[in-house]
């Protein structure tokens, strides 16, 4: 068998970045997924590369949370209830990691990779001739109360311990670059060095294009197993066909649990259940990715629109989707922009791969040689694609590294 046959699983942000690194090291990859490349979660998210966003999602202030949780359906992150109990070993870990001393470390994790993601995305974007899709436009924060500004100042502070720089905007400052904002939008922090995407979609399935045009191979199959072979190497079991290869990364985001396990490693990894508004006709215009600190979700100028995205729930895996979470931004948003349009609106659900420190299992597999894990990215897999990419291939082609890997092993979970 080959030494350098290497079989990606998933054709997401993270799983075509992946292919593209390893191609460019002379690897022979084959891309497998039940769908076409970015049809998961790449295709419906907030449209961001956040290098700004360090600060993992079990915080502190987390336990005060959870009744409004439980029982108030306008959080950006809700529970459903009648779900509970399979939730409950997920949501105890995710307590665990709210502990201060654990979100510091996580928010440190995060802080080693996050801002260099799109650095480590440029040079597939630009060998991918997709530059046009990209902009260092940043992400601005507004506020309609003034206490929340005041509460999340230790937030703020925690980004710049890590390096990421963060702009006070007074009122006038809002007003100037995005006239449409409500009048009680007093207060505005801008997190310059993100970027925004006017489509992901066609960002990831460009890079898979290209990819396919450099000679790798994507196979469009529903991965069933991965088994180890006795000579080395593996065999990929999918529905109506099979493949082999030297080496396996599993990067099937949400989907990566079940065949993990069967691999021996297993994960909290949890579906966190993303939803998205898409509005044709907004009838206002803006220039900025807003991130609404009161409702927090955000609201995205992409092509086609303005999506309105970020809000979430945690339920069974297969449940049907809710798209009332989708509506109810709606009317969230046009306390943001007033003048904001829903005619013909459209919804979409797609599934976040979430692990309760926030941060993604990037690296080898303690009980097969050759087999790799890149998923459990969150709300940050389109941000993270890029750097998981290199970070993979580096591990591969076993390249000292900078890094101190040990936050991202799967090796952390009981």
């Amino acid at each position: 068998m080959p030494g350098k046959d290497i079989a990606v699983l998933g054709a997401g942000a993270v799983g075509v970045s992946i292919a593209l690194y390893l191609q460019r090291d002379g690897h022979r990859v084959t891309l497998i997924d039940r769908d076409e490349p970015g049809m998961g979660c790449s295709y419906g998210n907030a449209a961001l590369i956040q290098c700004s966003s360090v600060l993992p999602v079990a915080a502190p202030d987390v336990l005060r949370q959870v009744p409004k949780l439980l029982f108030d359906p306008d959080q950006p992150l809700v529970i459903r209830w009648r779900h509970l109990p399979t939730l409950i070993p997920f949501l105890l870990a995710f307590m665990r990691e709210s502990r201060p001393s654990r979100y510091a470390a996580n928010a440190d994790a995060l802080a080693a990779i996050v801002p260099q993601s799109f650095d480590a995305y440029e040079p597939l974007i630009e060998a991918a001739g997709l530059q046009d899709l990209v902009r260092r436009k940043g992400e601005l924060q507004v506020f309609q109360s003034h206490d929340l500004f005041k509460a999340t100042a230790p937030g703020r502070r925690m980004r710049e311990e890590r390096g990421v720089k963060v702009e006070l905007l007074g009122e006038g400052d809002l007003r100037a670059i995005e006239p449409a904002l409500a009048p009680d939008c007093r207060w505005g922090v801008m997190l310059p060095s993100s970027y925004q995407v006017s489509d992901p979609y066609r960002l990831v399935s460009g890079l898979a294009r290209h990819f396919a045009a450099q000679g790798g191979t994507i196979a469009k199959a529903a991965v069933r197993d991965v088994l180890p072979l006795a000579g080395g190497g593996f065999r990929i079991d999918c529905e109506g066909a099979e493949f082999r290869a030297a080496r396996v990364v599993v990067a099937m985001g949400a989907f990566s649990g079940p065949l993990t396990r069967r691999l021996g490693s297993r994960t909290p990894l949890n579906s966190e259940r993303g939803y998205h508004a898409m509005l044709p006709e907004p009838g206002v215009g803006l220039d900025h990715t807003l991130i609404s600190a009161d409702y927090r979700f955000a609201i995205a100028p992409v092509d086609g629109g303005i999506r309105l995205a970020g809000t979430a729930e945690l339920a069974r895996v297969g449940a049907p989707p809710n798209y009332d979470r989708a509506r109810r931004l709606i009317p969230l948003a046009q306390k943001v922009l007033p003048g904001l349009k829903a005619d013909n609106p459209s919804y979409w659900m797609g599934h976040r791969p979430s692990l309760p420190d926030s941060v993604p299992v990037i690296g080898p597999s303690p009980h097969h040689d050759g087999l790799y894990f890149a998923f459990g990215h969150g709300h940050s897999g389109l941000t993270l694609g890029g750097m998981t990419g290199r970070m993979i291939a580096g591990m591969v082609g076993a390249r000292r590294s900078n890094l101190d890997l040990t936050p991202y092993s799967i090796t952390r979970f009981p």
